[in-house]
């Protein structure tokens, strides 16, 4: 996938667990990363993880590129399989997301907003794809403020095994409307 965007075009493409290990490693054990709970991983820690998603047939994770340079992390699932099984009742086209953008000494005015956005458009590019699921940490203000802009609307707290977790969803609809696009 490729879009344009104001701030730059974006692209996304598989994550390769070994190869994009260690550029992994440094996101998510910075401090900014702390709702990815993989603080201290160490680069083994970070390969045995994305390659057991890599195995997974229900989870998959992608590098998110702007203007071709490593920007951002995004996985997606089946959360009748992974992370919510049995926390809430799943339907169909339901898919399961998590995004994380890499830390930065110069930081883009919409960066974040830019990213969320390319990765819904991302997910509801497969026409199977009709709501996206989120369990972000209750605690994180700001993600639930990004959810909110593209067009999650929270639905409960949930006790997942590492954490309270706001359950929130997106229709097609909600993404499209919050995007100023008619439906």
């Amino acid at each position: 996938m490729s879009a344009t965007t104001g701030i730059g075009t974006f692209t996304i493409r598989p994550l390769d667990p070994l190869k994009d290990a260690e550029l992994l490693h440094s996101w998510v054990t910075h401090p900014k990363a702390a709702y990815w709970m993989m603080q201290d991983a160490k680069l083994q820690d970070v390969e045995r993880e994305y390659m057991r998603i890599a195995a997974h047939e229900h989870h998959h994770a992608y590098l998110g590129l702007h203007e071709g340079r490593p920007a951002f992390l995004m996985e997606k699932y089946d959360p009748r399989y992974v992370e919510l099984t049995g926390l809430y009742e799943p339907e169909p086209g339901d898919v399961g997301m998590h995004f994380l953008v890499a830390p930065t000494d110069r930081p883009i005015h919409g960066f974040t907003r830019a990213v969320i956005t390319a990765v819904m458009d991302e997910l509801f590019a497969d026409p199977r794809t009709r709501r996206v699921v989120v369990e972000p940490d209750v605690s994180n203000e700001a993600v639930h403020a990004l959810n909110e802009a593209v067009g999650f609307v929270p639905e409960r707290e949930i006790d997942k095994p590492e954490k309270r977790a706001l359950l929130s969803f997106c229709t097609r609809e909600q993404f499209l409307a919050a995007r100023g696009v008619a439906v």
